[in-house]
C-alpha cells in the first residue's frame, strides 16, 4: 500500500517519539533518541568545543556561537524542537554512541499530503569522526522516514565543500539533483549547496541499515 492511502492516526503524528537502533559500527554502538531537555550539558559541550568544525556548515549564528550555542540556550531550543515534533513538522533526534549524546540528526520541514516529504540534517562531536557513526545514524532516520513516518521522499543539502558529508549521502544513495546557488546564509554568506535526495522507490531491500550490515559497515547489536 502507498505511503499516502495509509490513514493518518489520531493525534500527533506518525513515528514520533521513537527510539532506533542499536548499529554497532567499529566497536561503538549508535542508536537514536528523541532529544531531551537534560542533553544541555552535552550539547553545549561539544558545540562549543567544536565551533571551528561545524560553523562553516550551518546557518549564520547571530549574536556569537559562544552564546548561541550555551547551556542556557538549550532549554528554549528544546522546547521549541519538542513542540515541533509534536506537532508533525520534526523528528529532532540525538545521535548516542554507546549511551551518551553526541550530535543530532533532524528531520525537518516535514509535510504530509500531498507531498509526504522532509528534509535531513546532522552533525557529530568531531572526536567521533570517520568511524562510519554518522552514516549508520542517517540510515536508522531514513529507514523510520520511510517505515513509520510514512513519507515519500527525503531531501538533503550539503555545501561542495563539506566533503565527509558528501560521503555519508553517497554511501547510502542519495541522488545529487543539482547546485542551489546561494541557497543559504552560512558562516557569514549566502553558500551553494548541492541538492540531494532520495524517494521510497528507491529504498534498497530490507533498508538502508540492512545494507550497511549486508556491505560490512555496520553490525546488529
Amino acid at each position: 500500500m502507498p505511503p499516502s492511502a495509509v490513514p493518518e492516526p489520531p493525534g500527533g503524528h506518525p513515528g514520533w517519539p521513537a527510539v532506533l537502533g542499536p548499529l554497532r559500527v567499529r566497536g561503538h554502538e549508535v542508536g537514536l533518541r528523541p532529544v531531551r531537555l537534560r542533553d544541555g550539558g552535552d550539547w553545549a559541550r561539544i558545540r562549543v568545543r567544536d565551533e571551528h568544525f561545524l560553523r562553516p556548515w550551518e546557518p549564520t549564528t547571530h549574536g556569537g556561537w559562544s552564546r548561541r550555542n550555551s547551556g542556557v540556550e538549550w532549554p528554549g531550543r528544546w522546547w521549541l524542537l519538542r513542540g515541533a515534533a509534536r506537532r508533525g513538522l520534526s523528528l529532532p533526534f540525538a545521535i548516542t554512541v554507546d549511551g551518551a549524546m553526541a550530535g543530532h540528526v533532524m528531520v525537518g520541514n516535514v509535510v504530509r499530503e500531498p507531498l509526504l516529504s522532509g528534509y535531513v540534517g546532522y552533525w557529530l562531536d568531531s572526536t567521533l569522526g570517520g568511524r562510519g557513526i554518522t552514516t549508520a545514524a542517517v540510515a536508522l532516520v531514513l529507514d523510520h522516514c520511510f517505515g513509520p513516518v510514512r513519507l515519500h521522499r527525503v531531501e538533503a543539502t550539503v555545501r561542495p565543500e563539506n566533503v565527509a558529508s558528501i560521503a555519508v549521502l553517497a554511501r547510502l544513495g542519495l541522488r545529487r539533483e543539482g547546485l542551489l546557488q546561494r541557497y543559504l546564509d552560512v558562516d557569514g554568506a549566502w553558500r551553494d549547496h548541492y541538492a540531494y535526495a532520495v524517494t521510497a522507490e528507491e529504498v534498497p531491500p530490507g533498508g538502508f541499515a540492512a545494507r550497511l550490515v549486508r556491505d560490512g559497515r555496520a553490525s546488529r547489536s
